[in-house]
């Protein structure tokens, strides 16, 4: 269990306390432009800082527990992971009756307003991303899958813009964020899987 003195234990509750204010702030902004200009990827990712605000609170509550109960909120985490991805693909199926493309400017600078708060997310959680086992793993790779797709939603403005004028680029980005998510529940959950074996023995 991790002591409840030591410094470094408060200066990652502290962290991820401001990665969980910070991610909560931003959902709202993506969410209210995704949903007004009809973005498949926005949403996805607006949905991804809701449930990162969430993971975050959640850690900052955990990181005094038994290495076993950790574990058990790992594989918790695992599953939260796996909502924005489910989100994802449903809005992606909503957006495949119309394909009507999205506005182009909104969708880039709100890519470049998120990616600026995920690089901030990333760098504050780096240095702790193994120093909980699963929970900080888990707001890492919240934080880094974030950053790499909001280059992508960027990218997918960009091409909407100025290449192709179509709703595939954002329901490719969108899907792409889906398919992340995915991923991160799986080395969660693995991870979490692992941690509690070691309690065990």
């Amino acid at each position: 269990m991790p002591d409840a003195a030591d410094p470094q234990h408060h200066t990652l509750r502290r962290t991820v306390i401001t990665v969980a204010l910070l991610n909560c702030g931003y959902f709202g902004i993506e969410f209210a432009v995704g949903l007004a200009i009809g973005s498949v990827s926005l949403f996805a990712d607006s949905i991804d800082f809701l449930e990162d605000a969430s993971i975050n609170l959640l850690i900052a509550f955990g990181l005094g527990w038994s290495p076993r109960r950790r574990a058990q909120l790992g594989m918790l985490l695992a599953l939260i992971l796996i909502v924005p991805a489910l989100a994802g693909l449903w809005t992606a199926w909503q957006k495949l009756m119309s394909l009507a493309p999205p506005a182009p400017v909104p969708l880039t600078l709100t890519g470049l307003g998120a990616l600026a708060v995920n690089l901030c997310c990333a760098l504050l959680l780096a240095k702790f991303r193994d120093h909980s086992g699963s929970l900080t793993k888990a707001a890492f790779l919240s934080a880094r899958n974030d950053t790499i797709a909001n280059i992508a939603i960027i990218l997918a403005g960009a091409v909407t813009a100025l290449l192709w004028r179509s709703a595939w680029p954002d329901l490719i980005v969108g899907l792409g964020i889906a398919a992340m998510n995915a991923d991160a529940a799986r080395d969660v959950w693995n991870a979490a899987h692992d941690e509690r074996k070691a309690a065990v023995w």
